[in-house]
């Protein structure tokens, strides 16, 4: 019995084919694929970068705006506060009772002002539609159109957020002749 040695084929030639430059192409391949996944692990962490600012932001402005609906409720008590001083400060000029308002006027300023809350004022100024709420035109002869003549209710704005326009009259010029 002899064996053909063509018959009993080698572990070599038992193997199926290669295509030609298989080698070569796996090597492309996996370089594309870590390229490609290199390129997704920057972007997920730029991705991340950027939610972190976001949220650090967004807590930044969540802790400076906090007090704003409170503030927000305490203006009306203010504005009848105000009301109250004026009448009384029409009337006996020197009564303990305005020396204590006017305390108290003081304390809430500087409260307001330590809060981050400034007044907007308009009397004089242009009118600015982002700062004021026109409620009625006048005219005069002494204040050019576009200028506020008169303030009926002060503004308010926390830093740089405005928290309730100045209710204002604005000026439509000198009045004209029929």
């Amino acid at each position: 019995m002899s064996q053909d040695i063509t018959d009993n084929p080698t572990t070599d030639e038992a193997a199926e084919p290669k295509p030609e430059g298989s080698e070569e192409s796996l090597f492309v391949q996996m370089q594309a694929d870590l390229q490609r996944f290199r390129d997704l692990a920057l972007r997920s962490q730029a991705d991340f970068d950027n939610f972190r600012k976001r949220a650090a932001r967004e807590k930044e402005d969540a802790v400076k705006f906090a007090n704003a609906s409170f503030l927000d409720r305490l203006l009306p008590v203010l504005d009848n506060f105000e009301l109250g001083l004026n009448a009384a400060r029409s009337g006996a000029e020197n009564s303990p009772i305005l020396m204590g308002m006017d305390m108290v006027a003081k304390q809430l300023g500087d409260f307001l002002t330590g809060s981050g809350v400034e007044p907007v004022n308009g009397e004089g100024q242009p009118f600015d539609p982002n700062l004021h709420e026109a409620v009625a035109q006048e005219a005069s002869a002494t204040v050019p159109e576009g200028t506020i003549v008169r303030q009926l209710r002060r503004g308010y704005k926390l830093r740089d957020r405005l928290l309730r326009p100045a209710t204002v009259v604005v000026s439509k010029g000198p009045a004209t002749q029929p």
